[in-house]
């Protein structure tokens, strides 16, 4: 078990380059960004090969988190490279590391949060579990499956539709909120809070 004063690693997934900053697969991305904005704080570039921010996440005092909110900047399915240096370099354990992802499996704008599991065909996930093991938490952003017979790759890899971003900011920033819950007040609150 770890203890309350360990770090917590929270891991938003996605691509980098602005071509694919709007794209389903980098709503981890977008959660970490608003999360850094929360904190008031801007992504710096760190060794590991990745951005990141630090800060605090709960009320202010002992009771408050110290966290670090990370983005790679590999590709997504080599995203367990930089989330192991990340891991080592703030000493954070395996338990307190938060993988926010898009999930082809829920709809869309739904969430749900879990520690451990498979990584259902998750490139970005394949990578940090064949790197940490798979007993990290995850918080799983739903995008729904791709219409007709498009292609599940050309699918993530594409912006939301005009109709997705208009619920877009609304459900980016509950997931925020979930990921903060997690932190503050354990994976079983923040589930029975959050998982839609």
């Amino acid at each position: 078990m770890t203890d309350d004063t360990s770090p917590w690693l929270v891991v938003g997934l996605g691509n980098p380059g602005g071509e694919y900053a709007g794209n389903r697969h980098n709503v981890g991305f977008m959660v970490a960004d608003l999360l850094a904005e929360r904190m008031g704080a801007r992504f710096k570039a760190h060794k590991s090969r990745a951005q990141v921010v630090e800060g605090r996440v709960g009320p202010p005092g002992p009771a408050s988190r110290r966290v670090v909110i990370a983005k790679p900047m590999s590709f997504m399915n080599l995203s367990g490279g930089p989330v192991t240096a990340l891991r080592d370099f703030y000493k954070v354990p395996v338990s307190h590391v938060v993988a926010v992802h898009d999930e082809l499996d829920i709809d869309y704008g739904a969430l749900r949060l879990k520690i451990g599991g498979g990584d259902n065909g998750h490139n970005g996930l394949k990578s940090i579990t064949k790197s940490l093991g798979a007993d990290y938490c995850r918080v799983r952003f739903g995008i729904g499956r791709p219409p007709g017979r498009m292609d599940v790759a050309a699918f993530v890899l594409k912006d939301f539709s005009a109709a997705e971003r208009r619920e877009l900011d609304y459900f980016v920033d509950r997931a925020a909120d979930a990921v903060e819950t997690l932190i503050a007040d354990g994976l079983e609150r923040a589930q029975g809070t959050y998982n839609s």
